[in-house]
């Protein structure tokens, strides 16, 4: 039986307001190494797209009683009403290989649009319960995830005895609550620190690294064959 080798794909979620930032230069030097590796690569910018990150009542067919976000998901899923641009940024997010989240770290997380994104898309009974499990069981086990983010403060900040602390302290509740909890294998992050206090040299040489690092990611992924 012949078989042949599928293309791998991965979608980018960028958060960032600013086209001509750092961050979103970034994302565009990730998206650059993926398909230079052979990736297709699949854009989100949440911020240029206007992404509604609120998960509210009004996006359900009637709810009859308190609202429960959870169960009104699931219920969604299971008519197949759930609301259409969800439903659309689901299907990308289901058909993707590797995920990349794209971000400035603001207030040491997420930006709101972007932990709306998850709100909103991480579907119960699309990714996790109803048919599908947690972790290992979840709906986006197999595939891969990675966190892609520029902070403000420098590298030596976000180490143990550092001003603010070891970084994983603050991505734990991402990588594990979020990325593992659906499924995925999470990847090492790649991190640019302190982009606004570079040099324009210094900022072409962390462009030059992000793609490097990256480009590692994607030679490390398993060539998949239907």
């Amino acid at each position: 039986m012949s078989t042949f080798t599928a293309a791998r794909t991965a979608l980018i979620v960028h958060a960032h307001p600013e086209p001509q930032s750092f961050s979103t230069a970034q994302m565009t030097a990730a998206a650059q190494s993926l398909a230079e590796a052979g990736y297709r690569v699949d854009v989100l910018d949440l911020y240029a797209d206007g992404w509604a990150p609120v998960l509210a009542r009004e996006e359900f067919a009637p709810v009859q009683g308190p609202f429960k976000p959870q169960a009104e998901q699931l219920r969604a899923v299971r008519e197949g009403t759930l609301d259409a641009a969800v439903r659309a940024h689901l299907d990308r997010l289901l058909a993707a290989d590797l995920l990349v989240l794209s971000f400035p770290m603001w207030w040491f997380s997420l930006p709101a649009v972007l932990k709306g994104w998850v709100d909103r898309v991480f579907v119960m009974g699309g990714v996790f319960g109803g048919d599908h499990g947690l972790f290992g069981d979840a709906a986006l086990a197999g595939k891969r995830a990675m966190l892609l983010f520029t902070t403000g403060g420098p590298g030596e900040s976000f180490r143990p005895g550092g001003a603010f602390g070891p970084m994983d302290d603050f991505l734990f509740h991402i990588h594990r609550g979020m990325l593992e909890f659906v499924g995925f294998q999470v990847l090492e992050p790649v991190i640019t620190y302190g982009p606004a206090r570079m040099t324009d040299q210094e900022r072409i040489a962390a462009l030059e690294a992000v793609r490097a690092s990256v480009a590692r990611v994607a030679a490390d992924a398993p060539t998949p064959v239907g």
